[in-house]
Parts: structure tokens; C-alpha cells; sequence
């Protein structure tokens, strides 16, 4: 039964993820949540070891939890259920893309996704900085994480204003890791 789960939930997450991984987060947590996969604080900590490591976020996202749930087997199967939406879905845009792509109305539509896009990229950020410091689990901030975020996005911001360009996200990936390893160690 796990394995129909597994093929389902992630190929429901593969299906209606329009806007890339951090979009598809909030798709993700609720199907998860759904099937008590994971827990709030243990997702938590999925999305950020996804992000750290190579590949995109939903497929080692589903990779890993397949992998928890149903062992190999259930890690191919979410991993194949959460591509393979997008893949056909990107053959059939190729087959259609000539004709289609200059009509206005889709012109229209896919203008019209852009800021919804933005929206749920920008909400999935503030929900996670506020997780990660320690807002939701504990009822207190953890004024380590705070200070942490603080200087990380004043280092970023910063950069953008000093060099004229921000820092590549491998810098600050880096950087960020660096310094959350030196803070936590002391």
C-alpha cells in the first residue's frame, strides 16, 4: 500500500508544481502532512538538505522519503512519480510550442503565473526563515538562528549594493554554511 501512496502523492506533487521546487514546497508539506510521512520539523529539515545537495529539490526530496518509506523500491517509484509528470508535460509543450507560444491568450497566461509564482517562492522563504528560527517550534526565537539569518541576508544585500551584482548562491550556500557551522560549534 505504501508504494500506491508514494506513487500517487508524488506524482500529485509532480503534476501541479508549476513554478519550480521552492513553488512546489507547500504542495509537498501538505501531501507529506497528509500521509504522515514527516513531521513539520523533520520536513523542515528535508528542504534544507535537498537544497544542499545536488539535483533539484523535489526529486531528493521524494528520493528520500521514498527511500524512508518503501526502502528502494519506494525511492524509485516516488522519484519516477515526481519527474515524470514534467516530462510529459514538457513533450507535449515542445510539440505545440510553435504554434502556441505566440498566441496572445497564452502570452496572457503565462504573464498571469509569473507573480502567483513570486507569491508562493516569497511565502515558502518567510515560513521557513521563521521555522528555522525557531518561532513555530518552541513559541521563542532562537536568537542564535535570528542573528545568523540577519547577517547572512546583510552580507547578501550588502554584496548587491557594494559590488553592483549579488553573490552566486554557492557563495552564500558556502559562506552561510561556514558560518552556521562556526556559530554552532562555539
Amino acid at each position: 500500500m505504501i508504494y500506491i501512496d508514494l506513487l500517487i502523492g508524488f506524482f500529485e506533487v509532480g503534476l501541479f508544481s508549476f513554478g519550480g521546487a521552492y513553488a512546489a514546497i507547500p504542495l509537498i508539506r501538505d501531501v507529506v502532512m497528509a500521509h504522515g510521512w514527516l513531521d513539520d520539523e523533520m520536513l523542515a529539515y528535508m528542504i534544507a538538505i535537498s537544497e544542499s545537495t545536488p539535483g533539484p529539490i523535489m526529486v531528493n526530496m521524494a528520493t528520500y522519503i521514498g527511500s524512508e518509506k518503501g526502502g528502494l523500491l519506494g525511492a524509485i517509484i516516488a522519484t519516477i512519480a515526481v519527474v515524470l509528470p514534467a516530462f510529459f508535460i514538457i513533450l507535449l509543450i515542445m510539440a505545440a510550442m510553435k504554434k502556441y507560444l505566440q498566441n496572445r491568450l497564452v502570452k496572457a497566461a503565462l504573464s498571469g503565473l509569473q507573480p502567483c509564482i513570486i507569491g508562493i517562492i516569497l511565502a515558502t522563504g518567510i515560513f521557513m526563515i521563521i521555522k528555522n528560527c525557531g518561532f513555530v517550534f518552541s513559541g521563542r526565537p532562537d536568537f542564535l538562528t535570528v542573528g545568523l539569518t540577519g547577517v547572512i541576508a546583510l552580507i547578501y544585500f550588502g554584496s548587491r549594493k557594494i559590488i553592483k551584482k549579488g553573490l552566486s548562491p554557492i557563495t552564500l550556500i558556502c559562506f552561510s554554511a561556514f558560518v552556521g557551522a562556526m556559530a554552532y560549534m562555539l
